[in-house]
């Protein structure tokens, strides 16, 4: 029991994880109607500048809030000279240039810190584990990505339920002509939605990179499960976009855990580890899937 626990507790960090990611994105698609490839790139700077900046200072904390100025800043200076440029062409070359901009972002990185990985140590108040009721032994840092996932994700609902700049991103992802000749400045509008999900982007990069390690090409992999996500929760929302990294981590860590020993029940444990293993990586994939067919856009989504 305290194994499944463990592992409930492993898939809500990691949907946490991803939501930070996919709900940047999630916002740069539903308002600007962009498909920016080069998020991962900037989940990479972030962790990058978390790193550098934790190394020069010895301060953990300095390194995390480098990481959002970091990302934010590159951000919004991608939006002014790139992606400004992009959003009345179609998508192709949105994928194009962004991809582009992903080659520029992992050379200039390779160049500034070289190919080798680096390595964020921990502060000590988040270095050890907690004890949880029942006798759950769960590493600290772990816990604190959930809680800062959950704190975000609550300031992103005050943000765009509650504010004026909420009620801007809103409009301009229903009607952007409209709310452009009642007099909003959407250049000013898109520069300040992409510099959000930048910094997002830039967090998640900083909290996974000090569990894992900070890399060049590390944000790849992640913008997949984000896109992932953002397809199941619905373009756009970040509710959708919440619920849908949740699935997304409690599918893809409990298939991990469970599936192999579930089919050692009736195949040998060699074969069991690798058909389990490989149809666990499917489960995301699949949950997509019979998501699109019940609900094509997404569990959250706008109706066309």
């Amino acid at each position: 029991m305290l194994l499944l626990a463990e592992q409930v507790l492993n898939g809500l960090q990691y949907g946490m994880m991803l939501f930070l990611m996919a709900a940047g994105l999630t916002l740069v698609f539903g308002v600007m109607g962009l498909i920016n490839l080069a998020h991962g790139s900037l989940y990479m700077a972030g962790a990058f500048a978390c790193a550098a900046v934790a190394a020069a200072t010895g301060s953990f904390w300095l390194g995390l809030a480098a990481s959002l100025a970091a990302a934010a800043a590159l951000g919004a200076l991608v939006e002014v000279v790139v992606i400004r440029r992009l959003y009345a062409r179609d998508h192709l070359d949105q994928v194009l240039a962004t991809f582009a901009l992903i080659l520029v972002f992992s050379e200039g990185t390779r160049w500034l810190f070289g190919s080798f990985p680096l390595y964020l140590s921990l502060p000590p108040a988040l270095s050890g584990a907690v004890t949880l009721p029942g006798g759950l032994v769960y590493p600290a840092f772990r816990l604190a990505i959930i809680v800062i996932g959950a704190l975000v994700a609550a300031g992103l609902f005050w943000l765009i339920g509650r504010t004026r700049l909420g009620i801007r991103i809103r409009a301009g992802e229903a009607d952007r002509e409209m709310i452009a000749a009642l007099g909003v400045d959407i250049a000013k509008l898109y520069t300040m939605v992409f510099a959000l999900g930048a910094a997002l982007a830039g967090l998640a990069g900083a909290l996974v990179g000090s569990v894992q390690s900070v890399q060049v090409g590390m944000g790849e992999p992640v913008l997949i499960l984000a896109f992932v996500v953002i397809v199941i929760g619905g373009i756009g929302s970040i509710k959708g976009a919440l619920i849908g990294a949740l699935l997304v981590g409690m599918t893809d860590t409990l298939g991990k855990a469970l599936l192999p020993g579930l089919f050692a029940r009736f195949m040998e444990a060699s074969a069991a580890t690798s058909v389990g293993s490989a149809l666990a990586s499917m489960l995301i994939y699949v949950l997509m899937a019979l998501v699109l067919i019940w609900r094509p856009m997404g569990l959250y989504g706008a109706r066309a």
